[in-house]
């Protein structure tokens, strides 16, 4: 009976033993990937309870290799937004330096902020060179569209328009007769950034007079805009503007200021917000 009664005893304090060594093993907590630590929410000493939510210990970058641009984009912007698209972004960090990525998805959970809604785009980026951090403020711009090797004119150039004596004689029948803001830029724009307009006029100086020169007006990043057209060519001299007096001091026999260049890009928009 006592060789009974002993055995029991040291089964008991097996068993004690085990759960000793399980309680233990709960005291050794393993972080679930390979990673960075960026914060640390414990401190050493302190006691770590569970109840009916996990405890957040440290908050663990998995890889900072790849990172990712969180943009709060208007729902006025977001339909022009699609995975894949590429972007380009700066950080205050480093002043005149533009890195490169494209968006990864777009969430459809939108919040609204004093009446204002706008969607989280996902912006993925390559940082293999470790110098984005976590947390730093970013200057997105979305590219929406691209042309290559196209002819392109300053917006001011299809912005304005000529008095009726600056016209040359044989093209007078396309100045409007109602003479209204002649010599001066017209309140409406080119065409928006991203989108296209089916014509335009530019004016080329003839002498003392101006020219116009029907044009189909492309994509446009709100400075360049691209044109087509017969009679289009680089180097190609068209107005923006006049000089006066008030602000030239050089020879003002010929009022014009020609300006023509030719290249291509991607028509893109500013920071969302």
């Amino acid at each position: 009976a006592a060789i009974l009664q002993a055995r029991a005893g040291l089964a008991q304090a097996e068993a004690l033993l085990r759960r000793a060594r399980r309680n233990l093993s709960y005291c050794t907590i393993t972080s679930p990937v390979k990673g960075v630590i960026i914060d640390r929410r414990v401190n050493i000493g302190q006691t770590v309870v569970a109840s009916l939510n996990a405890p957040s210990l440290f908050l663990i970058a998995k890889d900072l290799n790849r990172m990712q641009v969180w943009v709060a984009v208007n729902e006025a912007d977001i339909g022009k937004i699609r995975p894949g698209q590429p972007v380009t972004f700066t950080v205050d960090a480093f002043p005149g330096e533009t890195f490169r990525g494209e968006v990864g998805k777009v969430r459809l959970n939108a919040s609204m902020t004093q009446n204002v809604v706008t969607y989280t785009v996902e912006i993925v980026t390559d940082n293999s060179s470790g110098r984005l951090l976590p947390y730093l403020t970013a200057n997105v711009q979305f590219e929406l569209n691209r042309r290559s090797n196209v002819l392109l004119v300053p917006n001011a150039a299809l912005r304005w328009k000529p008095a009726p004596d600056q016209v040359a004689p044989a093209a007078r029948a396309a100045v409007d007769d109602s003479g209204e803001g002649r010599g001066k830029p017209q309140e409406s724009p080119p065409p928006a950034a991203g989108q296209a307009a089916a014509r335009g006029e530019l004016w080329r100086p003839a002498g003392k007079t101006v020219q116009p020169l029907a044009v189909r007006v492309g994509l446009s990043d709100g400075t360049l805009t691209e044109v087509a057209g017969d009679g289009l060519a680089e180097g190609l001299d068209v107005v923006i503007g006049l000089q006066t007096q008030a602000n030239s001091k050089q020879d003002t026999s010929n009022p014009f200021t020609p300006s023509f260049s030719r290249g291509g890009g991607a028509a893109g928009g500013g920071r969302p917000r």
